[in-house]
């Protein structure tokens, strides 16, 4: 296997917490939209956004844990 040409980029740094805060609030708006509409859609729909919500706060209660929260200065 021939050496690499040149070297590997250096990783990129993404503000994973940002992330899943705009997933909560599509998933928040969609919950909205779906809860106006009422008897016309399949409550599977309701209850997979509300999955998705209470997923995500877990996930951001983790991220806290682990300390990928924490502000980070340059």
């Amino acid at each position: 296997m021939p050496a690499p040409t040149r070297p590997a980029p250096l990783p990129l740094e993404v503000d994973t917490a940002r992330v899943v805060v705009i997933g909560m609030v599509a998933w928040a708006v969609a919950l909205v939209v779906l809860l106006l509409l009422g008897d016309r859609v399949d409550r599977v729909w309701t209850w997979t956004c509300v999955c998705a919500l209470v997923l995500a706060s877990g996930g951001l209660g983790v991220m806290r844990w682990q300390g990928q929260l924490r502000r980070r200065r340059d």
